[in-house]
Protein backbone atom coordinates (compact mmCIF):
# COMPACT_ATOMS: atom_id res chain seq x y z
CA UNK A 1 0.00 0.00 0.00
CA UNK A 2 2.79 2.42 0.90
CA UNK A 3 4.56 1.63 -2.37
CA UNK A 4 1.38 2.34 -4.32
CA UNK A 5 1.02 5.69 -2.54
CA UNK A 6 4.62 6.66 -3.30
CA UNK A 7 4.17 5.67 -6.94
CA UNK A 8 0.94 7.66 -7.13
CA UNK A 9 2.67 10.68 -5.59
CA UNK A 10 5.53 10.39 -8.06
CA UNK A 11 3.15 10.25 -11.03
CA UNK A 12 1.24 13.24 -9.65
CA UNK A 13 4.44 15.28 -9.34
CA UNK A 14 5.44 14.39 -12.91
CA UNK A 15 2.02 15.48 -14.17
CA UNK A 16 2.29 18.68 -12.17
CA UNK A 17 5.66 19.46 -13.71
CA UNK A 18 4.24 18.90 -17.19
CA UNK A 19 1.40 21.32 -16.53
CA UNK A 20 3.37 23.97 -14.70
CA UNK A 21 5.44 26.81 -16.09
CA UNK A 22 9.24 26.64 -15.86
CA UNK A 23 9.26 29.72 -13.58
CA UNK A 24 6.88 28.09 -11.10
CA UNK A 25 8.88 24.84 -11.10
CA UNK A 26 12.04 26.83 -10.44
CA UNK A 27 10.44 28.58 -7.45
CA UNK A 28 9.13 25.26 -6.20
CA UNK A 29 12.62 23.72 -6.31
CA UNK A 30 14.18 26.78 -4.64
CA UNK A 31 11.73 26.51 -1.73
CA UNK A 32 12.61 22.84 -1.23
CA UNK A 33 16.33 23.63 -1.31
CA UNK A 34 15.94 26.43 1.26
CA UNK A 35 13.97 24.16 3.58
CA UNK A 36 16.60 21.43 3.30
CA UNK A 37 19.39 23.93 4.04
CA UNK A 38 17.53 25.11 7.16
CA UNK A 39 17.15 21.46 8.15
CA UNK A 40 20.82 20.72 7.58
CA UNK A 41 21.89 23.70 9.66
CA UNK A 42 19.43 22.75 12.41
CA UNK A 43 20.88 19.25 12.36
CA UNK A 44 24.37 20.62 13.00
CA UNK A 45 23.09 22.35 16.13
CA UNK A 46 21.31 19.22 17.32
CA UNK A 47 24.52 17.20 16.84
CA UNK A 48 26.31 19.62 19.17
CA UNK A 49 23.58 19.33 21.82
CA UNK A 50 23.56 15.50 21.86
CA UNK A 51 27.31 15.11 21.39
CA UNK A 52 27.74 13.64 24.88
CA UNK A 53 24.74 11.30 24.68
CA UNK A 54 24.92 7.54 24.21
CA UNK A 55 24.76 6.28 20.64
CA UNK A 56 21.15 4.91 20.73
CA UNK A 57 19.77 8.23 22.00
CA UNK A 58 21.81 10.24 19.50
CA UNK A 59 20.58 8.15 16.61
CA UNK A 60 16.99 8.47 17.87
CA UNK A 61 17.35 12.27 17.77
CA UNK A 62 18.91 12.17 14.29
CA UNK A 63 16.24 9.83 12.96
CA UNK A 64 13.39 11.86 14.46
CA UNK A 65 14.73 15.10 13.01
CA UNK A 66 15.13 13.85 9.47
CA UNK A 67 11.98 11.70 9.49
CA UNK A 68 9.76 14.62 10.50
CA UNK A 69 11.44 16.97 8.01
CA UNK A 70 11.34 14.63 5.02
CA UNK A 71 7.76 13.53 5.73
CA UNK A 72 6.73 17.19 5.90
CA UNK A 73 8.46 18.01 2.61
CA UNK A 74 6.73 15.04 0.97
CA UNK A 75 3.42 16.28 2.39
CA UNK A 76 4.21 19.75 1.05
CA UNK A 77 4.77 18.35 -2.44
CA UNK A 78 1.54 16.38 -2.13
CA UNK A 79 -0.42 19.44 -1.01
CA UNK A 80 0.93 21.63 -3.81
CA UNK A 81 0.27 18.88 -6.34
CA UNK A 82 -3.40 18.69 -5.40
CA UNK A 83 -3.99 22.41 -4.98
CA UNK A 84 -7.25 23.39 -6.69
CA UNK A 85 -6.93 26.91 -8.12
CA UNK A 86 -10.70 27.08 -8.66
CA UNK A 87 -11.37 26.63 -4.93
CA UNK A 88 -8.47 28.52 -3.40
CA UNK A 89 -6.52 27.48 -0.28
CA UNK A 90 -9.07 25.57 1.78
CA UNK A 91 -9.69 22.15 3.27
CA UNK A 92 -7.95 19.95 5.80
CA UNK A 93 -4.79 19.38 3.73
CA UNK A 94 -4.16 23.10 3.32
CA UNK A 95 -4.86 23.84 6.99
CA UNK A 96 -2.55 21.07 8.24
CA UNK A 97 0.15 22.10 5.78
CA UNK A 98 -0.04 25.74 6.78
CA UNK A 99 -0.15 25.05 10.52
CA UNK A 100 2.71 22.54 10.45
CA UNK A 101 4.87 24.84 8.32
CA UNK A 102 4.69 27.68 10.85
CA UNK A 103 4.93 25.28 13.80
CA UNK A 104 8.07 23.48 12.64
CA UNK A 105 9.96 25.86 10.39
CA UNK A 106 9.65 29.16 12.23
CA UNK A 107 11.32 27.80 15.43
CA UNK A 108 13.97 26.13 13.24
CA UNK A 109 14.68 29.46 11.60
CA UNK A 110 15.15 31.13 15.00
CA UNK A 111 17.42 28.27 16.07
CA UNK A 112 19.50 28.71 12.89
CA UNK A 113 19.82 32.46 13.40
CA UNK A 114 21.44 31.88 16.80
CA UNK A 115 23.73 29.21 15.38
CA UNK A 116 24.70 31.45 12.48
CA UNK A 117 25.52 34.29 14.86
CA UNK A 118 27.81 32.02 16.85
CA UNK A 119 29.42 30.66 13.68
CA UNK A 120 30.19 34.16 12.45
CA UNK A 121 31.80 35.00 15.80
CA UNK A 122 33.79 31.73 15.77
CA UNK A 123 35.14 32.41 12.31
CA UNK A 124 36.01 36.00 13.17
CA UNK A 125 37.91 34.80 16.25
CA UNK A 126 39.72 32.22 14.13
CA UNK A 127 40.55 34.79 11.47
CA UNK A 128 41.85 37.16 14.14
CA UNK A 129 44.15 34.40 15.38
CA UNK A 130 45.55 33.75 11.89
CA UNK A 131 46.17 37.46 11.33
CA UNK A 132 47.79 37.71 14.74
CA UNK A 133 50.17 34.86 13.90
CA UNK A 134 51.06 36.46 10.56
CA UNK A 135 51.89 39.74 12.27
CA UNK A 136 53.69 38.17 15.20
CA UNK A 137 54.92 34.57 14.57
CA UNK A 138 55.69 34.13 18.27
CA UNK A 139 51.97 34.32 19.05
CA UNK A 140 50.60 30.95 20.12
CA UNK A 141 47.20 30.15 18.73
CA UNK A 142 45.99 26.58 18.77
CA UNK A 143 42.66 26.68 16.89
CA UNK A 144 41.88 28.32 13.59
CA UNK A 145 38.12 27.95 14.19
CA UNK A 146 37.01 27.30 17.77
CA UNK A 147 34.44 24.54 18.11
CA UNK A 148 30.76 25.41 18.45
CA UNK A 149 29.93 25.66 22.14
CA UNK A 150 27.29 23.24 23.40
CA UNK A 151 25.82 25.78 25.82
CA UNK A 152 25.09 28.23 22.99
CA UNK A 153 23.27 25.54 21.00
CA UNK A 154 21.24 24.59 24.08
CA UNK A 155 20.29 28.22 24.74
CA UNK A 156 19.30 28.62 21.09
CA UNK A 157 17.20 25.46 21.30
CA UNK A 158 15.49 26.73 24.46
CA UNK A 159 14.69 30.10 22.90
CA UNK A 160 13.34 28.42 19.74
CA UNK A 161 11.07 26.28 21.95
CA UNK A 162 9.22 29.38 23.17
CA UNK A 163 7.65 30.30 19.79
CA UNK A 164 7.00 26.60 19.19
CA UNK A 165 4.86 26.49 22.34
CA UNK A 166 3.17 29.79 21.48
CA UNK A 167 2.38 28.70 17.93
CA UNK A 168 1.01 25.38 19.17
CA UNK A 169 -1.33 27.23 21.56
CA UNK A 170 -2.33 29.63 18.80
CA UNK A 171 -3.35 26.72 16.56
CA UNK A 172 -5.24 24.79 19.22
CA UNK A 173 -6.87 27.59 21.25
CA UNK A 174 -5.69 31.05 20.24
CA UNK A 175 -7.64 31.34 17.00
CA UNK A 176 -10.92 31.27 18.97
CA UNK A 177 -9.73 33.16 22.06
CA UNK A 178 -12.07 36.11 21.46
CA UNK A 179 -11.25 39.38 23.22
CA UNK A 180 -13.60 42.36 23.63
CA UNK A 181 -11.85 45.69 23.01
CA UNK A 182 -13.84 48.55 24.54
CA UNK A 183 -13.39 52.17 23.46
CA UNK A 184 -15.18 55.32 24.57
CA UNK A 185 -14.80 57.95 21.85
CA UNK A 186 -15.58 61.65 22.25
CA UNK A 187 -16.83 63.98 19.51
CA UNK A 188 -17.84 67.60 19.92
CA UNK A 189 -20.22 67.40 16.93
CA UNK A 190 -22.03 64.22 17.98
CA UNK A 191 -25.77 65.00 18.13
CA UNK A 192 -26.98 65.10 21.74
CA UNK A 193 -29.62 62.44 21.15
CA UNK A 194 -26.88 59.95 20.15
CA UNK A 195 -24.73 60.61 23.22
CA UNK A 196 -24.09 57.12 24.63
CA UNK A 197 -24.79 55.27 21.37
CA UNK A 198 -23.10 51.86 21.34
CA UNK A 199 -21.62 50.02 18.35
CA UNK A 200 -20.27 46.49 18.07
CA UNK A 201 -17.87 45.82 15.21
CA UNK A 202 -16.72 42.52 13.74
CA UNK A 203 -14.40 42.21 10.78
CA UNK A 204 -12.73 39.53 8.68
CA UNK A 205 -14.80 36.46 9.50
CA UNK A 206 -13.08 34.39 6.79
CA UNK A 207 -15.79 31.82 7.38
CA UNK A 208 -14.15 29.34 5.01
CA UNK A 209 -11.50 28.78 7.69
CA UNK A 210 -13.85 28.03 10.61
CA UNK A 211 -13.62 24.50 11.98
CA UNK A 212 -15.28 24.79 15.41
CA UNK A 213 -19.01 25.54 15.47
CA UNK A 214 -19.25 25.82 19.26
CA UNK A 215 -16.40 28.34 19.39
CA UNK A 216 -18.02 30.55 16.73
CA UNK A 217 -21.37 30.35 18.55
CA UNK A 218 -19.62 31.45 21.74
CA UNK A 219 -18.19 34.45 19.88
CA UNK A 220 -21.63 35.48 18.63
CA UNK A 221 -23.00 35.09 22.14
CA UNK A 222 -20.29 37.49 23.37
CA UNK A 223 -21.44 39.96 20.70
CA UNK A 224 -25.06 39.81 21.89
CA UNK A 225 -24.05 40.15 25.54
CA UNK A 226 -22.76 43.64 24.71
CA UNK A 227 -26.34 44.69 23.79
CA UNK A 228 -25.16 47.38 21.36
CA UNK A 229 -27.51 49.71 19.47
CA UNK A 230 -25.76 49.16 16.13
CA UNK A 231 -23.82 46.23 14.72
CA UNK A 232 -21.34 46.63 11.86
CA UNK A 233 -19.31 44.12 9.87
CA UNK A 234 -16.36 45.54 7.95
CA UNK A 235 -15.63 43.00 5.24
CA UNK A 236 -14.13 39.62 4.29
CA UNK A 237 -17.03 37.37 5.21
CA UNK A 238 -15.42 34.57 3.16
CA UNK A 239 -11.97 33.54 1.96
CA UNK A 240 -12.86 33.16 -1.71
CA UNK A 241 -16.31 31.75 -2.46
CA UNK A 242 -19.78 32.64 -1.21
CA UNK A 243 -20.62 29.01 -0.43
CA UNK A 244 -18.07 29.03 2.41
CA UNK A 245 -20.47 31.15 4.47
CA UNK A 246 -23.53 28.95 3.99
CA UNK A 247 -23.00 26.80 7.13
CA UNK A 248 -22.64 29.89 9.31
CA UNK A 249 -25.62 32.00 8.26
CA UNK A 250 -27.91 30.78 11.04
CA UNK A 251 -25.29 31.52 13.70
CA UNK A 252 -24.54 35.10 12.64
CA UNK A 253 -28.21 35.68 11.94
CA UNK A 254 -28.71 35.64 15.71
CA UNK A 255 -26.76 38.87 16.20
CA UNK A 256 -29.09 41.52 17.60
CA UNK A 257 -28.93 45.30 17.17
CA UNK A 258 -32.10 47.46 17.45
CA UNK A 259 -30.80 50.26 15.19
CA UNK A 260 -29.57 47.96 12.43
CA UNK A 261 -26.87 45.57 11.26
CA UNK A 262 -24.70 47.00 8.49
CA UNK A 263 -21.99 45.37 6.40
CA UNK A 264 -19.52 45.99 3.58
CA UNK A 265 -17.29 43.90 1.33
CA UNK A 266 -13.58 43.22 1.79
CA UNK A 267 -10.95 42.28 -0.77
CA UNK A 268 -11.53 38.53 -0.32
CA UNK A 269 -15.27 38.83 -0.90
CA UNK A 270 -14.79 39.57 -4.60
CA UNK A 271 -13.49 36.06 -5.32
CA UNK A 272 -10.47 37.37 -7.18
CA UNK A 273 -8.03 34.87 -5.65
CA UNK A 274 -9.49 31.85 -7.45
CA UNK A 275 -10.02 30.92 -11.10
CA UNK A 276 -13.64 30.89 -12.26
CA UNK A 277 -14.80 28.68 -15.16
CA UNK A 278 -16.65 31.62 -16.70
CA UNK A 279 -17.91 35.13 -16.12
CA UNK A 280 -21.34 33.70 -15.36
CA UNK A 281 -19.95 31.54 -12.56
CA UNK A 282 -18.30 34.62 -11.05
CA UNK A 283 -21.53 36.63 -11.33
CA UNK A 284 -23.50 33.82 -9.66
CA UNK A 285 -20.99 33.75 -6.82
CA UNK A 286 -21.37 37.48 -6.18
CA UNK A 287 -25.16 37.19 -6.36
CA UNK A 288 -25.08 34.42 -3.73
CA UNK A 289 -22.81 36.53 -1.54
CA UNK A 290 -25.24 39.46 -1.61
CA UNK A 291 -28.14 37.12 -0.82
CA UNK A 292 -26.29 35.60 2.14
CA UNK A 293 -25.68 39.07 3.62
CA UNK A 294 -29.43 39.69 3.36
CA UNK A 295 -30.30 36.29 4.87
CA UNK A 296 -28.06 37.12 7.83
CA UNK A 297 -29.94 40.37 8.31
CA UNK A 298 -26.99 42.49 7.21
CA UNK A 299 -27.73 45.68 5.29
CA UNK A 300 -24.93 45.55 2.71
CA UNK A 301 -23.67 49.04 1.85
CA UNK A 302 -21.92 49.06 -1.51
CA UNK A 303 -21.00 52.74 -1.82
CA UNK A 304 -24.23 53.66 -0.06
CA UNK A 305 -25.48 55.15 3.20
CA UNK A 306 -28.30 54.88 5.68
CA UNK A 307 -29.62 57.70 7.84
CA UNK A 308 -30.58 57.00 11.44
CA UNK A 309 -32.89 59.72 12.70
CA UNK A 310 -34.06 60.34 16.25
CA UNK A 311 -35.84 63.41 17.59
CA UNK A 312 -35.08 65.27 14.35
CA UNK A 313 -31.33 64.64 14.75
CA UNK A 314 -29.41 62.53 12.24
CA UNK A 315 -26.49 60.14 12.09
CA UNK A 316 -25.27 58.54 8.87
CA UNK A 317 -23.86 55.04 8.44
CA UNK A 318 -21.75 55.14 5.27
CA UNK A 319 -20.34 52.04 3.60
CA UNK A 320 -17.87 51.77 0.72
CA UNK A 321 -16.73 48.82 -1.30
CA UNK A 322 -13.13 47.75 -0.79
CA UNK A 323 -10.53 50.44 -1.39
CA UNK A 324 -6.90 49.51 -0.80
CA UNK A 325 -3.48 50.32 -2.11
CA UNK A 326 -2.42 48.12 -5.06
CA UNK A 327 -2.72 45.22 -5.61
CA UNK A 328 -6.02 45.38 -3.68
CA UNK A 329 -9.28 46.44 -5.38
CA UNK A 330 -10.15 50.14 -5.42
CA UNK A 331 -13.91 49.92 -5.85
CA UNK A 332 -14.82 52.24 -3.00
CA UNK A 333 -16.30 55.62 -3.98
CA UNK A 334 -16.74 58.11 -1.15
CA UNK A 335 -18.42 60.65 -3.39
CA UNK A 336 -21.21 58.24 -4.31
CA UNK A 337 -21.41 56.81 -0.80
CA UNK A 338 -21.91 60.24 0.82
CA UNK A 339 -24.29 61.72 -1.73
CA UNK A 340 -27.42 63.33 -0.28
CA UNK A 341 -25.74 63.68 3.13
CA UNK A 342 -25.27 67.15 4.60
CA UNK A 343 -21.73 68.02 5.56
CA UNK A 344 -22.92 68.73 9.11
CA UNK A 345 -24.32 65.22 9.55
CA UNK A 346 -22.28 63.01 11.88
CA UNK A 347 -20.88 60.14 9.80
CA UNK A 348 -19.65 56.66 10.63
CA UNK A 349 -17.78 55.14 7.68
CA UNK A 350 -17.31 51.42 7.13
CA UNK A 351 -14.21 50.87 4.97
CA UNK A 352 -12.42 47.53 5.01
CA UNK A 353 -8.83 48.64 4.40
CA UNK A 354 -7.34 51.17 6.88
CA UNK A 355 -5.03 52.61 4.20
CA UNK A 356 -8.19 54.19 2.73
CA UNK A 357 -8.34 56.50 5.76
CA UNK A 358 -4.99 58.16 5.07
CA UNK A 359 -5.26 58.11 1.29
CA UNK A 360 -8.79 59.45 0.86
CA UNK A 361 -10.96 59.75 3.97
CA UNK A 362 -8.90 62.41 5.75
CA UNK A 363 -8.73 64.41 2.50
CA UNK A 364 -12.41 64.05 1.61
CA UNK A 365 -14.50 67.18 1.15
CA UNK A 366 -16.99 65.93 3.71
CA UNK A 367 -15.85 65.45 7.28
CA UNK A 368 -16.10 61.81 8.35
CA UNK A 369 -15.89 61.67 12.10
CA UNK A 370 -15.44 57.94 12.66
CA UNK A 371 -14.07 55.24 10.34
CA UNK A 372 -14.23 51.53 11.16
CA UNK A 373 -11.85 49.17 9.34
CA UNK A 374 -10.24 45.72 9.54
CA UNK A 375 -8.19 43.86 6.93
CA UNK A 376 -4.81 43.59 8.70
CA UNK A 377 -5.67 40.79 11.22
CA UNK A 378 -2.68 42.14 13.13
CA UNK A 379 -1.01 39.52 10.89
CA UNK A 380 -2.38 37.02 13.47
CA UNK A 381 1.04 37.25 15.08
CA UNK A 382 2.60 39.74 17.45
CA UNK A 383 2.99 40.90 21.03
CA UNK A 384 0.46 43.00 22.91
CA UNK A 385 0.75 43.91 26.58
CA UNK A 386 -1.60 46.84 27.34
CA UNK A 387 0.32 49.97 28.23
CA UNK A 388 3.70 48.28 27.64
CA UNK A 389 4.10 46.93 24.11
CA UNK A 390 2.04 46.65 20.94
CA UNK A 391 3.90 45.13 18.01
CA UNK A 392 3.27 43.03 14.94
CA UNK A 393 5.28 42.66 11.72
CA UNK A 394 2.23 43.99 9.84
CA UNK A 395 2.98 47.49 11.19
CA UNK A 396 5.73 47.83 8.58
CA UNK A 397 3.12 47.60 5.82
CA UNK A 398 0.16 49.15 7.63
CA UNK A 399 1.20 51.88 10.11
CA UNK A 400 -2.40 51.89 11.37
CA UNK A 401 -2.89 48.20 11.98
CA UNK A 402 -4.89 47.72 15.21
CA UNK A 403 -6.89 49.83 17.62
CA UNK A 404 -7.65 53.55 17.75
CA UNK A 405 -5.92 56.29 15.73
CA UNK A 406 -6.81 59.99 15.66
CA UNK A 407 -5.95 62.91 13.41
CA UNK A 408 -7.55 66.18 14.47
CA UNK A 409 -11.21 65.45 15.13
CA UNK A 410 -11.34 62.30 12.99
CA UNK A 411 -10.92 58.83 14.48
CA UNK A 412 -10.13 55.44 12.96
CA UNK A 413 -10.57 52.04 14.59
CA UNK A 414 -8.85 49.01 13.05
CA UNK A 415 -10.38 45.72 14.19
CA UNK A 416 -7.94 42.80 14.53
CA UNK A 417 -10.38 40.41 12.86
CA UNK A 418 -12.77 37.74 14.14
CA UNK A 419 -11.47 34.87 12.00
CA UNK A 420 -8.23 33.75 10.45
CA UNK A 421 -6.82 32.86 7.04
CA UNK A 422 -3.62 31.30 5.74
CA UNK A 423 -2.18 30.25 9.07
CA UNK A 424 -4.97 28.52 11.06
CA UNK A 425 -4.10 30.14 14.35
CA UNK A 426 -3.33 33.34 16.21
CA UNK A 427 -0.27 34.04 18.31
CA UNK A 428 -0.35 37.10 20.56
CA UNK A 429 -2.91 38.91 18.39
CA UNK A 430 -6.23 37.42 19.47
CA UNK A 431 -9.53 37.60 17.55
CA UNK A 432 -11.39 40.79 18.32
CA UNK A 433 -14.89 41.97 19.12
CA UNK A 434 -14.94 45.77 19.23
CA UNK A 435 -17.36 47.64 21.49
CA UNK A 436 -17.54 51.41 21.01
CA UNK A 437 -19.43 53.98 23.04
CA UNK A 438 -19.93 57.37 21.41
CA UNK A 439 -19.96 60.35 23.77
CA UNK A 440 -20.58 64.01 23.11
CA UNK A 441 -17.63 66.15 24.12
CA UNK A 442 -18.84 69.16 26.09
Amino acid sequence: MMGDNILSLGITIIELLKMTSAALIFRFVIVIIILLLIDLYTFQGLKTIVSGYRAPLKWAVYLSHWSISLVWIAFFIYGISYFDRTMGPRGTIYMVLSASFVLFWFPKLIFCIFLLTEDVVRHLVGLAGIISQKINPTTTYTDFIPERRKVVSMIAFGIASIPFAGILYGIIKGKYDYKVHKHTLYFKDLPEVFDGLTITQLSDLHSGSFDDTEAVQRGVQMVNELKSDIFVFTGDIVNNRAEEYLPWVEIFKKIEAPLGKYSILGNHDYGEYVMWPSANHYADNMKMLYELHALTGFDLLNNANRIIEKDSQKLAIVGVENWGLPPFPQKGDLKIATQNIDNETFKILLSHDPSHWDEQVLKHEQKIQLTLSGHTHGMQFGIEIPGIVKWSPVKYKYPRWAGIYQVGEQILNVNRGFGFIGFPGRVGIWPEITHIILRRKS
